[in-house]
């Protein structure tokens, strides 16, 4: 049933993507059997999710195999003359071995081994896919959304002091190396989950079954629930609202991205410099390209879904997972591409949805129940505030900005109180009693 529901929405998001002259998900990703890949990263990423059900020596001819087959295109690319101008050079092969483990389980598996080495495709497959279907989304939002609302967002920013314009400005201070050690940790998020997910899969082979809950599940429900939100509340940032967009990092950045002419920037050029003027915001138009992808922001959203999973990891991961969080709250500011408001909505986002999922998995527990619609009322009454709300919030700094954290505060605490509740307790020290004096 679930698997029927997946298809249909991928068909519906194909037929969407068609409708504005552009190639859908399922298109996109059948491109990248033969066409060099977006994110060659992404697709090896995929293969070792694939690879948890396998055996170790399975998974070293599985990764041999996905090599193999990269050298195979690269040298058949090299000796046509054929350049990877879009996309990464590699990661075919990983496609290739995924694919291939799902033949081999259909043709040379059966019963339960068929069905978990099933599981383990789709798995990778999922976190493939669930990248096409936010380019799509995306694509829809840009499509169907004309007006945008960055004056709101912006003004109730006011509350929170501007963090983005703070941001922006250091992050522009620190150069060339500041600037693209921060986009590697941006845009490479889902490989950092890929780590973390690995860990919580690590029996899986050995146990022939996957648990319960893992942090694939909550990044790929966030993936899917969050473009939703989009349509609701659609806004691009700032650095695209009162900015020169990705024109404005193309001089420091490895890897430029030149938008297509004609971009409709509707104020002047004033993000990081200066902070936009305190006044009644209203709706304005935007561009037919740009992704409205701000309101909440999703790489906050999945950077605190990683932190929460890396708590019960090893303490290399459990650092990683700080760090990834940290930096990815920086760029999301220092890019401009979020207001400090979207943080705020990113992290009651994402605690929510796991909350949901975890209730889920204990036949919907009253006090998951609770923390699920606390996260919900706390998120719908801050998107009330930030559309209704924002020059009262941008006039009372002093009240609101504290409001708008200790509403994000509740939902954090209320979300470890639970879990700490669910949680197995450790079990009691057996007391060996005290030895007794020898009989002389």
């Amino acid at each position: 049933m679930a698997a029927a529901t997946a298809f249909a929405f991928l068909v519906a998001l194909e037929v969407a993507a068609r409708h504005y002259g552009l190639p859908g998900p399922i298109t996109n990703q059948a491109r990248e059997v033969i066409c060099p890949p977006k994110s060659g990263f992404l697709l090896y990423a995929g293969l070792a999710l694939t690879m948890v059900v396998l055996t170790w020596r399975e998974r070293f001819i599985a990764l041999g195999a996905a090599v193999a087959v990269d050298l195979g295109f690269a040298t058949v690319r090299w000796a046509l003359g054929v350049e990877a101008t879009r996309g990464q050079p590699f990661g075919n092969g990983a496609l290739w071995v995924i694919l291939g483990c799902a033949v081999v389980a259909v043709t040379r598996r059966t019963g339960h081994e068929r069905v978990l080495l099933l599981k383990g495709v789709g798995l990778g497959l999922l976190l493939v896919t669930g990248r096409k279907t936010g380019d799509a989304w995306l694509l829809i939002t840009s499509k169907t959304r004309p007006m945008v609302l960055d004056q709101y967002v912006a003004t109730a920013d006011h509350a929170l002091g501007n963090p983005s314009w703070l941001a922006g400005r250091i992050v522009t201070a620190g150069g060339p190396i500041g600037f693209n050690l921060l986009d590697v940790v941006y845009g490479q998020l889902a490989v950092a989950a890929v780590a973390v997910a690995l860990y919580q899969l690590r029996g899986v082979a050995a146990e022939r079954r996957f648990p319960r809950h893992h942090l694939v599940r909550t990044f790929l429900v966030i993936g899917l629930l969050g473009p939703a939100v989009y349509m609701i509340f659609p806004v691009v940032g700032p650095v695209f609202a009162y900015g020169t967009g990705a024109e404005h990092w193309a001089s420091v950045s490895l890897w430029p991205e030149r938008p297509p002419h004609g971009g409709h920037w509707p104020s002047p050029d004033l993000w990081p410099r200066r902070v936009p003027p305190m006044r009644a915001p209203r709706p304005i138009r935007y561009d037919g390209f740009t992704p409205r992808n701000c309101m909440p922001s999703l790489h906050t959203a999945w950077a605190t879904t990683i932190f929460v999973h890396s708590r019960q990891a090893p303490r290399a991961l459990r650092w990683a997972g700080a760090f990834w969080l940290v930096a990815t709250l920086t760029a999301t500011l220092g890019f401009g591409y979020h207001y400090g408001a979207d943080l705020i909505a990113g992290v009651v986002f994402a605690l929510t949805v796991e909350a949901a999922l975890r209730t889920l998995d204990r036949d919907w527990d009253p006090a998951g129940v609770r923390l699920v619609a606390h996260g919900t009322a706390v998120f719908a009454a801050l998107l009330v505030c930030y559309r209704w709300l924002p020059l009262e919030m941008a006039t009372r700094p002093w009240l609101s900005g504290p409001l708008l954290l200790l509403a994000m505060a509740s939902v954090v605490y209320d979300y470890l109180r639970t879990v700490k509740r669910w949680e197995p307790s450790p079990e009691p020290t057996a007391r060996h009693p005290a030895p007794l004096p020898e009989l002389i």
